[in-house]
C-alpha cells in the first residue's frame, strides 16, 4: 500500500473507533436509565421474589394456671429442624452425622433427598429439638438445613394434673382435656414479617413487620394445686396398697360448684409422649360410669322425706334380713330388725332401702334422681363427658325399683355423684360445675332440687355413718363433723355380676356448714379389704383433713367426743 492510500484509510478507522465507543457509551447510558428508572420497579420485584420472604411469627399458647396463679401449663420456645429438598446437599458421611445428632434413621434423610424431584421446598427432619442439639446441627454447616422457631407445651405438675389439663400436639393444638375444651381461648394468632435471605435461604435481616402476633390468653382454673397434689398422692397410695385396677377422686366447692381437685389412677405424664395411651390419659372422673351402689341410698331417703309420707323416725321392719322381690332376693349383711330411716343409712340396709322405695311411686324416685342430674351431663364442658344412664320410670318393673334403691340398674360418673352430694350439702341447691375460677359471687344460677329441711335431715343421717356403729368410721376427720356414705358394688360382666368390686365413699364436710363434697372410687381392689368403708373412706379422711385446713375452714367438732375421735385417728397415723 502506498503512503497516500494509508493516509486515506487511517481517518476512516479513527472515525469507526470513535463512533463505536460513542455508541457503546450511549447504549450503556440508555441501559442504565432503563434499569435504574424505567424498569426499576419490575427488577426490584424480581429481586425481592428471590431474596425477600414473608415468614410467620409464631405466637405462644396461653398459660393455664391454678386458682392462685401457679402455672399448670406453659409454652416454651423451641426449634424444629427442617430442610429445603431443592438445595439440600449431604454426602454419606454428612447424612450419618445428621442422623446421629437428631437420633433419626438415615433412611429419613435419603427420603427427603428423593423429594427434590417432586418440587417440594419444605420437609421437617425433626420437631421440637433440644436447643443444644439444634445448635450442633447448624454447626455442621450443611446447605439447605434450617431451624424454625416453635413452641413446646410443658406441664410443671406432670401426672398430678395430666388427666385434667390434657395435652397438645406438635402444632400446639389442644388434643385432650381442658387444652382441647378451651383451645380457641388458649391458642395465639401468628404474626407475619418480611425478611431478607441469602442465596442459601438463611435469614440475613428483618425488613419489616407485616402483622403483629397475639399470644393466647391465660386460663385460670378452679383447681387448687395443693389439694390436687394431696388427692393425687392419697389416691395413688390407696390404689397401690389394695392392688386396684384404677381409681378416681373428685372434690367440689359446695358454695360455688368449682372443681377443687380431680385425679385418677393410673396416671400419665403429658410431658412424656411415649406414655400417651388411651387407658392412661382418659379422665375417668368424667368419662367412665359405674353403678353407685349404696351411695344412692341418701337420695332414696330424700325422696321418701320429700313425699311427706316418711320422717327420720319412721320404722321399717327389715326382718329377717332378706326380702323376696319376684324371683329375686334382696339381702342385708345381718338381720337389723325394726329400724328407722336413720339406721337404714347408718347400717346401709338394702332391705330397708328397698322397702322404702317400693312404698314410693316410681315417678317420685325418678324425679328426685333426675333432678340431681343423674342421666344427664353436668354441663362442665369437659370433652368426652358421659351422661351416665337413668332409664325412664315407665319401663321399671318391681325388681328395677328394688335394685335401684341400693344403687344397681343406673350408672353415674364420679363427677355426677359428687355434684349430687353437693346438692345435699348445699341445702338442696344444685350448682353448675365449673373448671374455671369464679371471681366473687357465682354468677350462675342454682336449681333448688330439695327442700332445705330435707337435706339437713339427710346430712344428720349421713353423720351417723362415720360414727361408731356406722359403715364409714374410717372417714372421720379430726376436728370436723363428716357426713357421708359408703358403697361396695359388684361389677357386672358377661353372664351377670362377677366377684369384682368397686369401693366408694361419697361425703361432705364440715357437716354443720359444708364447704366440700368429695367422691372417692377405687376400682377392683384385689386385697382382702374391698368394702368402701375399708378402701375408699380412709382416702376421704386424709384428703378432706388436709383440704379443710388449706381452705382455712374452721373446725366444727371440738367437743370432748371430737377430741377422742381425733386421738383415735392420730393413732392410725394421721397427723391432727
Amino acid at each position: 500500500m502506498t503512503t497516500s492510500n494509508y493516509n486515506i484509510v487511517r481517518p476512516y478507522r479513527y472515525y469507526f473507533v470513535v463512533v463505536s465507543l460513542l455508541a457503546s457509551m450511549l447504549f450503556l447510558a440508555w441501559r442504565a436509565i432503563e434499569l435504574q428508572v424505567l424498569t426499576k420497579d419490575f427488577l426490584r420485584e424480581e429481586g425481592d421474589a428471590r431474596y425477600l420472604r414473608d415468614v410467620s411469627v409464631p405466637a405462644h399458647r396461653g398459660m393455664i394456671t391454678d386458682r392462685y396463679g401457679e402455672p399448670l401449663a406453659i409454652s416454651t420456645p423451641i426449634n424444629s429442624v427442617w430442610v429445603d429438598p431443592q438445595i439440600f446437599q449431604a454426602d454419606y458421611e454428612q447424612q450419618i452425622q445428621l442422623a446421629s445428632k437428631l437420633n433419626i434413621k438415615r433412611e429419613k434423610i435419603r427420603g427427603i433427598l428423593s423429594e427434590r424431584k417432586k418440587g417440594r421446598e419444605f420437609a421437617y427432619l425433626k420437631r421440637h429439638v433440644n436447643p443444644e442439639i439444634a445448635q450442633q446441627v447448624m454447626a455442621l454447616g450443611m446447605q439447605g438445613v434450617f431451624l424454625q422457631q416453635e413452641y413446646h407445651r410443658y406441664y410443671p405438675k406432670g401426672e398430678v394434673t395430666g388427666h385434667l389439663i390434657g395435652f397438645t400436639d406438635y402444632d400446639d393444638n389442644g388434643q385432650e382435656g381442658l387444652e382441647l375444651a378451651y383451645d380457641d381461648w388458649l391458642k395465639g394468632i401468628n404474626g407475619k414479617k418480611r425478611v431478607l435471605k441469602d442465596r442459601l435461604g438463611r435469614m440475613v435481616e428483618n425488613v419489616e413487620s407485616l402483622k403483629d402476633s397475639n399470644p393466647g390468653k391465660t386460663l385460670a382454673l378452679s383447681i387448687d394445686r395443693r389439694i390436687q397434689y394431696l388427692a393425687y398422692r392419697e389416691l395413688k397410695a390407696a390404689v397401690k396398697r389394695h392392688g386396684a385396677r384404677a381409681g378416681s377422686l373428685v372434690m367440689l366447692d359446695v358454695q360455688s360448684g368449682e372443681v377443687l381437685a380431680m385425679v385418677n389412677q393410673p396416671a400419665n405424664n403429658p410431658n412424656n409422649r411415649s406414655e400417651l395411651k388411651d387407658s392412661n390419659y382418659r379422665n375417668r372422673s368424667v368419662t367412665d360410669v359405674i353403678e353407685p351402689g349404696s351411695t344412692i341410698k341418701p337420695f332414696i331417703i330424700a325422696a321418701a322425706l320429700e313425699s311427706n309420707r316418711f320422717s327420720s323416725g319412721t320404722i321399717v321392719d327389715t326382718s329377717p334380713g332378706l326380702l323376696r322381690v319376684g324371683s329375686n332376693i334382696v339381702k342385708d349383711s345381718k338381720n337389723f330388725g325394726r329400724i328407722d330411716l336413720t339406721t337404714i343409712i347408718q347400717k346401709s340396709s338394702n332391705v330397708g332401702a328397698t322397702k322404702v322405695a317400693l312404698k314410693l311411686e316410681p315417678e317420685k324416685i325418678w324425679d328426685v334422681l333426675s333432678r340431681v342430674s343423674f342421666g344427664y351431663r353436668s354441663g362442665s364442658g369437659f370433652p368426652g363427658e358421659s351422661s351416665g344412664l337413668l332409664t325412664h320410670f315407665s319401663s321399671w318393673q318391681k325388681i328395677e325399683t328394688a335394685t335401684l334403691a341400693f344403687g344397681y340398674g343406673l350408672s353415674v360418673t364420679p363427677l355426677q355423684l359428687a355434684r349430687a352430694y353437693s346438692a345435699l350439702a348445699g341445702d338442696g341447691y344444685l350448682r353448675p360445675v365449673s373448671f374455671l375460677k369464679i371471681e366473687g359471687e357465682s354468677q350462675t344460677s342454682a336449681d333448688q332440687v330439695f327442700r332445705p329441711e330435707t337435706t339437713q335431715k339427710v346430712r344428720a343421717m349421713l353423720e351417723k355413718v362415720v360414727l361408731k356403729g356406722g359403715t364409714g368410721t374410717q372417714a372421720q376427720v379430726w376436728g370436723y363433723r363428716v357426713a357421708g356414705k359408703t358403697g361396695t358394688v359388684k361389677k357386672s360382666g358377661i353372664g351377670g355380676y362377677a366377684d369384682k368390686y368397686v369401693a366408694l365413699f361419697a361425703g361432705v364436710a364440715p357437716a354443720s356448714d359444708p364447704r366440700i363434697a368429695m367422691v372417692v372410687i377405687v376400682d377392683e381392689p384385689t386385697s382382702e379389704e374391698y368394702y368402701g368403708g375399708q378402701v375408699a373412706a380412709p382416702v376421704f379422711s386424709k384428703v378432706a383433713s388436709g383440704a379443710l385446713r388449706l381452705l382455712n375452714v374452721a373446725p366444727d367438732n371440738i367437743s370432748s367426743e371430737g377430741i377422742k375421735t381425733g386421738a383415735k385417728i392420730a393413732k392410725l397415723g394421721e397427723t391432727p
